[in-house]
């Protein structure tokens, strides 16, 4: 990735930004509030890194998540056909209002309490299968299978196709810029899936979230037929992806600072506290959904033309020093309300009670199981999904 701002940028080395983007991202705030760059795909778009700049640009209405805003030769996100397109991180109101509160019904305080037990079941059972063996990958055996299995049970998918799903997903968020096809694949499989997974459930409609969507979509005409395949993708995608990088990095994270670890372990009451800090010092998403400026527009007193590509640094927001105190720095006790991680405004994630209570049940059964628990990497280090938009983790050796 390049730089260009008045003065002299810091230059950016692309594989310094995949495996440090907290170092890389607050040279660039120091740098400025905006810089225009060129992407790690070579594609050009605006930069912004200050806190208060990102936070109210999240919000600002002006700033659309439709790519239709967006000029031609940008960094638009991913390519899907339209019935995998025409979901919430594409849309602006109305229509953006209107799908979300159809969705909204599923994710109310009453229907999240209901899947607490089935929750800690599920990490309870994934644990049981490890616990023999004293060691293990924690994001293949545990991080990934419990998400994959909450949001299939929520949707109604059946347990022989989740493992496909997590090839595909992986695949698509960190494509093979070598391999092309791999990514295509991906996409041809999941809009299969989902297309026979509509037919199946319209045949034969059960009690799960899809068929409930369903008949929302036949009944009363309320959402378009790609709208509903593509709230399908979206709520998979987003409710496995998200959540099995907090629950690793949150992981990663207590075993690699033992002074947390030991607090926490002292005192679980400061587990709820834990999952927010995490998710601001390292949370599963560098960059905000891209945005377009429907006209032109002044971000930290750069001015920003119309339908040009507008990323916002989460990274460098949640780091930075005049919102936070001794950003670099994980505290679990300290109060991290206002982070960016799970979005703001009207585009606050749908899913995070959900997603904050996975990780914290994770991360309970998890330490209460394990009171030995350390880390078990290679000499380099932790190994991460080769991603700027996505910081996860590939793999998460401990032993026990």
């Amino acid at each position: 990735m390049s730089t260009t701002t008045p003065g002299q940028p810091p230059r950016v080395d692309p594989a310094e930004l995949m495996a440090d983007p907290y170092t890389v991202y607050g040279r660039l705030r120091e740098a400025g509030p905006v810089h225009r760059i060129t992407g790690t795909d070579g594609l050009p778009a605006w930069l912004v890194t200050r806190y208060d700049d990102v936070r109210q640009a999240i919000a600002d209405p002006r700033l659309s998540l439709d790519k239709r805003n967006g000029t031609p030769g940008g960094y638009h996100g991913f390519s899907l056909p339209p019935a995998l397109d025409a979901n919430l991180l594409n849309m602006d109101p109305p229509d953006h209002t209107r799908i979300r509160r159809l969705v909204s019904q599923a994710f109310t305080p009453r229907r999240i309490a209901l899947l607490r037990e089935p929750i800690r079941s599920t990490a309870d059972a994934l644990l049981d299968a490890i616990a023999p063996h004293g060691h293990a990958d924690l994001i293949a055996s545990y991080a990934a299978p419990l998400p994959i299995t909450v949001i299939c049970d929520l949707l109604g998918v059946l347990p022989h196709d989740r493992q496909d799903f997590r090839s595909w997903t992986d695949t698509l968020v960190a494509p093979d810029p070598t391999r092309p096809e791999r990514a295509k694949g991906a996409v041809r499989s999941i809009l299969a899936f989902f297309t026979q997974l509509v037919a199946d459930k319209r045949a034969a409609p059960a009690d799960d979230l899809l068929s409930a969507m369903i008949a929302v979509r036949d009944d009363d005409d309320r959402l378009s037929e790609d709208e509903l395949m593509s709230l399908a993708f979206l709520i998979l995608f987003a409710g496995y992806e998200n959540t099995v990088h907090l629950i690793g990095n949150a992981t990663l994270a207590l075993l690699s600072h033992p002074d947390q670890l030991g607090a926490l372990r002292a005192d679980p009451g400061l587990l709820s506290g834990a999952v927010e800090e995490v998710a601001r010092h390292d949370g599963p998403m560098p960059l905000a959904v891209r945005r377009f400026p429907v006209e032109d527009i002044t971000i930290g007193g750069v001015r920003i033309p119309a339908g040009a590509t507008v990323l916002l640094s989460l990274a460098a927001a949640h780091r930075d020093p005049h919102r936070f105190t001794d950003p670099d720095r994980l505290d679990i006790g300290r109060d991290a309300t206002g982070h960016l991680a799970l979005g703001h405004g009207i585009h606050y994630c749908l899913g995070a009670p959900l997603a904050r209570m996975e990780t914290e049940i994770a991360l309970a059964a998890l330490l209460e199981r394990f009171p030995d628990l350390a880390l078990d990497l290679p000499p380099d280090g932790p190994r991460r999904r080769p991603s700027m938009r996505s910081r996860g983790l590939l793999e998460l050796p401990v032993r026990f």
